[in-house]
């Protein structure tokens, strides 16, 4: 059989990109998605080159960028065996604060863009007996005060839920991965130590690392300092 192909939204930095590098690790072939070109490109070249990964520039909130990111996929390498659902952008707290063009936005991104990756994939998927892995947050198992960014995580862990039921039956397997605090560019934590890229990754490939019988749907993973 084929190296397996692996197709990740949001890949060009965090934990797309970790997971990128610990599934290309893994022995599969990767597919690369993100806004970034530049960064996605450098991506590719540290994975081996157009042999084992593949980018392209692609807004998850548009559905003819997800049916492509699928097709190249299916173009170059033949199959799909994971997708996985990673782009997310977060916004200010307080139902008062942002600009509302960039609140919906957010939810375009978070919401939409996760079901699209979902429908684009989904026949491919089934022909492989794949995997679809979400990035949600533990934003989206409580409330935060006035953030809409954990309303989106609500509906994406939802979702997930949906569409393991949507799925029964074809072999499918759908996981909904919920982060706690993790290191991200730009954005600033209350601990010493939080999560990393490389920690959700490893996540991510154990999940996608079970027998076909074994469905992991749900990880929720914090620094162990967190509290809430």
């Amino acid at each position: 059989m084929p190296d397996p192909v692996f197709l990740i939204t949001g890949a060009s930095s965090g934990i797309g990109a970790a997971t990128a590098r610990h599934a290309a690790q893994a022995g599969y072939r990767v597919v690369l998605g993100a806004r970034s070109e530049d960064k996605l490109k450098r991506l590719v070249e540290e994975l081996g080159g157009p042999e084992r990964a593949l980018a392209a520039p692609c807004d998850v909130t548009e559905w003819e960028d997800q049916r492509a990111l699928v097709g190249h996929a299916l173009d170059r390498y033949g199959r799909l065996d994971v997708a996985f659902a990673n782009a997310g952008v977060g916004a200010p707290k307080g139902f008062e604060a942002g600009d509302p063009e960039d609140i919906k936005a957010m939810i375009l991104t978070n919401v939409y863009g996760v079901y699209l990756t979902i429908r684009a994939a989904a026949p491919a998927l089934r022909e492989h007996r794949g995997h679809v892995v979400i990035t949600s947050s533990i934003a989206g198992r409580r409330a935060l005060p006035g953030s809409l960014y954990s309303s989106t995580k609500f509906a994406v862990t939802g979702m997930a839920e949906a569409a393991r039921l949507d799925f029964n039956g074809t072999g499918v397997r759908v996981t909904v991965v919920e982060p706690g605090m993790v290191e991200t560019p730009g954005f600033s934590h209350d601990l010493d130590e939080t999560l990393k890229g490389d920690d959700i990754a490893r996540a991510v490939l154990y999940a996608v690392s079970q027998p076909p019988h074994v469905d992991v749907n749900e990880m929720l993973i914090r620094p162990t300092a967190q509290t809430s």
